[in-house]
């Protein structure tokens, strides 16, 4: 993979962010590998096609590139409201690359996140444009990364550093079986995963998670009975194989 883009490319465009659109989607096009299969390509979209940029001609999984120069993993700006909500129920998110470059135009930071880790808990939406705004009323969106469990986002590039491809196919394929759960039911399961991650010990009990029943409520206010659900989602992540069954009431990751 080169990490050195090419500016020169596009100096028809004076908007900056036409032109590190452009110039990162070049370079996309020449460098993006897919993390899903052995495809050491992937085909850059026809013009024009809603949030798809890139598509693996081998496995067919679709790809979005998100590029800036500045460098923020707590969240970053995405589209409309109502179509980012529409998308992930009908579980027809692509996945998300999320790339910095320096203003050398390098390549500094890369991340993917599967498409199945972007569920509702992790969108945030935004305030109505004003009245006078040219789109008056409209309802932006944000893409809560802080929200996402750390296995839901794999490091293509870390500090100017490529990670090699073998390992990220590797986490990729690890947490895949995510992407075999019911969109509605997955919500819930990544939830319950990433309060799992944050309580930062290999073994736990299911007291210890039941302390963010609070959490889990606010983020699925029709569930009435929390903690059942709780103890079926510590279920389902034990039989995905991301948990083992120690005895009643606990449990040890297996990640």
């Amino acid at each position: 993979m080169n990490l050195d883009l090419s500016p020169t490319i596009n100096k028809i465009y004076k908007s900056g962010s036409q032109i590190a659109r452009v110039v990162t989607e070049a370079w996309g096009t020449e460098n993006l590998y897919c993390p899903a299969c052995d495809s050491n390509g992937v085909t850059k979209a026809p013009p024009n096609t809603p949030t798809i940029d890139f598509t693996c001609p081998r496995c067919r999984q679709t790809y979005q590139l998100k590029s800036r120069r500045d460098w923020s993993e707590n969240k970053i700006v995405d589209a409309a409201y109502s179509t980012m909500i529409a998308a992930i129920r009908n579980d027809n998110t692509p996945n998300l690359f999320l790339l910095q470059y320096s203003i050398a135009w390098r390549v500094q930071n890369m991340l993917l996140i599967p498409h199945f880790f972007i569920t509702e808990s992790i969108i945030e939406k935004r305030k109505p444009l004003t009245p006078l705004a040219r789109r008056a009323g409209w309802i932006g969106c944000n893409i809560l990364l802080k929200e996402i469990p750390k296995d839901g986002k794999l490091r293509i590039v870390s500090d100017g550093i490529e990670t090699d491809p073998t390992e990220v196919r590797k986490q990729f394929q690890f947490v895949k079986p995510f992407a075999d759960l019911n969109v509605r039911l997955r919500g819930w399961t990544l939830d319950v995963f990433k309060i799992i991650r944050r309580l930062n010990k290999t073994e736990f009990s299911l007291p210890d998670v039941y302390k963010y029943d609070g959490e889990l409520a606010a983020l699925h206010p029709d569930n009435k009975n929390i903690r059942a659900k709780i103890r079926q989602q510590l279920q389902i992540l034990r039989d995905l194989g991301f948990l083992i069954f120690i005895t009643r009431g606990y449990y040890s990751l297996n990640v």
